[in-house]
């Protein structure tokens, strides 16, 4: 009899899956149609002539934008920057750009790449490529021109300092970014390593780097930082977590909706040190194989996280090919981590009324427990043992990023500078700064708000909706007036974090990326923590056994 009803349910969900599938292949079949038909009687009757690459790919884009914003289409003429994403290669002349005003200009060129063995500089504006004038061409167009096949020719038209244009003829070249920018010693104890990609080869890179810093016979620790890191490969990140877990440890599942999304992965050689102390930084910015990687450190209680809680995305793509050698990347999975928890933030299977995605609500909330039994969450990206606020900016100083001003006094101090001290030893001298205010003089820069004047505001709004504004304008223009006045003083206010943006980019001048980042981490506030972690005995172990509790700091400066 069991068998028979056995037989029966098998036989029900047999012609059931069979009559959803006809349904589904019927509805596909319709709406092709439709949209054939459609397109036709648009190319027939539209009043001017249709592009029809152009349209199909809005089409296509408009589709999947009601999925999650993961799953893209690739045309044959992207494939080169999904290639970049996985490899961290592409064909160009090595150089950061930026737009400033009506053109593009460049801010670093690598060290030892094709536009930094032309002589070009931080501040040359781009005026042509190729003949073709930049003049309003956006970053997207120009970046566009500049890539291509290795070996190939370019031809640029450069500006600098206004005087008259030049020439610079560049073959274009295999241009590799490095997965780890930074490595070194912040003391005599602790390593660091700055993780920016996890393209081909992260792991190796990693491995290479840690085993460098472990020739000093004192390291005791490591501070990983992954803030900025958006992710990649996440093969990469098991190999970089077998680093420091044994062998045949749960890293990470990966579960969807087909059986061959369904994936476990392990590590699978020795460890190169298993007991070193470790410390991950995170930002809001940590994403995807970044939070594989801090994640399972975390679940496995193999690290003290630091930082801000990560970006939340738990969702798994895999890249398919497509007609015309276009490619799709689909979203086919989620991925958990050793403790059973999804990190993924937002729930792209709902929609509110107005048609938005919104985060995992709080009921839906899962506790989970690390492998010594700490509490963590689902549902939200990584949250950190020890949360700091994010480091802010003032009004003054993003005025004056944005502006270019920093950027621009720091091209004109390299052309009276010859050299300048060691990344870690450089200061912005009270000498540097008085040469800065003096470069400031005839430039505009106080048209940002500050926070009192936004209250101020708020409280003019206030007033004048409750009718008593009338009676309190004397005062309130008086304030006024003397916030107005305090912004001229705001150079002087805000010294100290305007410094440290002067020393940044006055050292990337002589010292590329990799002094940017060291000459960066004496002040850095996460990397100050850290260090003070690894120098004591009983916080460090005290959190990763649950008995020191989650840590709030105060503001940052």
């Amino acid at each position: 009899m069991r068998k028979i009803i056995f037989l029966l349910c098998a036989f029900y969900l047999t012609v059931n899956g069979f009559a959803q599938q006809s349904q589904n292949l019927f509805e596909i079949s319709k709406n092709l149609d439709v949209f054939s038909t459609l397109y036709k009687q648009l190319d027939v009757n539209y009043v001017e002539e249709l592009k029809p690459g152009e349209l199909m790919k809005t089409g296509i884009d408009a589709m999947l934008a009601t999925l999650d914003p993961f799953t893209n289409y690739i045309p044959e003429s992207d494939i080169e920057d999904y290639r970049f994403m996985t490899t961290g290669q592409y064909g160009g002349i090595g150089a950061m750009v930026q737009k400033q005003g009506e053109y593009i200009v460049i801010t670093e060129p690598y060290k030892g790449f094709n536009a930094d063995k032309a002589g070009l500089i931080a501040g040359d504006k781009i005026l042509e490529i190729n003949g073709y004038s930049t003049k309003g061409k956006s970053m997207d167009d120009v970046s566009a021109f500049m890539k291509g096949q290795p070996g190939t020719n370019l031809n640029l038209l450069i500006l600098r300092d206004n005087d008259e244009p030049f020439q610079v003829k560049l073959q274009r070249e295999v241009v590799q970014i490095e997965n780890i920018p930074y490595y070194g010693m912040l003391d005599d104890q602790t390593g660091y390593i700055k993780l920016n990609g996890f393209t081909m080869n992260a792991g190796k890179e990693v491995k290479e780097a840690f085993v460098k810093l472990r020739e000093n016979k004192n390291l005791k620790g490591l501070v990983f930082d992954l803030r900025g890191n958006g992710g990649g490969l996440l093969n990469e990140a098991v190999n970089i977590a077998n680093i420091f877990i044994d062998r045949d440890q749960l890293i990470v599942n990966t579960k969807g909706r087909l059986p061959s999304s369904n994936n476990t992965y392990k590590t699978t050689t020795m460890p190169v040190d298993p007991n070193i102390r470790l410390v991950f930084i995170v930002d809001k910015n940590s994403a995807s194989a970044s939070e594989i990687l801090a994640g399972c450190m975390q679940d496995l209680d193999r690290a003290v996280i630091i930082g801000q809680r990560s970006y939340g995305k738990g969702l798994v793509q895999n890249v398919l090919p497509i007609s015309y050698n276009a490619q799709v990347k689909i979203t086919v999975a989620k991925y958990y981590i050793p403790s059973g928890r999804c990190i993924q933030a937002i729930d792209y299977s709902h929609k509110d009324a107005e048609g938005n995605f919104g985060h995992v609500p709080d009921s839906l909330i899962t506790a989970f427990k690390t492998k010594n039994g700490r509490v963590v969450y689902d549902g939200g990206g990584i949250e950190p043992d020890i949360m700091m606020d994010p480091k802010k900016l003032s009004g003054i100083a993003n005025t004056l990023l944005n502006k270019f001003l920093i950027f621009d006094f720091a091209t004109q101090f390299k052309k009276t500078h010859p050299t300048i001290a060691q990344p870690k030893d450089f200061v912005i001298t009270d000498e540097i700064y008085n040469e800065f205010i003096s470069f400031l003089k005839d430039k505009d820069y106080d048209d940002y708000t500050t926070q009192a004047e936004k209250s101020l505001a708020d409280l003019k709004k206030s007033a004048e909706k409750e009718k008593y504004f009338a009676s309190i304008q004397p005062e309130f223009e008086t304030l006024r007036l003397k916030i107005a006045h305090n912004k001229t003083q705001d150079i002087i206010t805000f010294k100290h974090e305007i410094a440290e943006l002067l020393r940044d980019e006055i050292v990337t001048r002589y010292y590329y990326q990799k002094g940017r980042i060291e000459a960066s981490l004496a002040g850095d506030n996460e990397i100050i923590r850290a260090r003070e972690l690894m120098a004591g005995d009983n916080e460090y172990s005290g959190i990763l056994s649950g008995a020191i509790k989650k840590e709030k700091t105060g503001p940052t400066k």
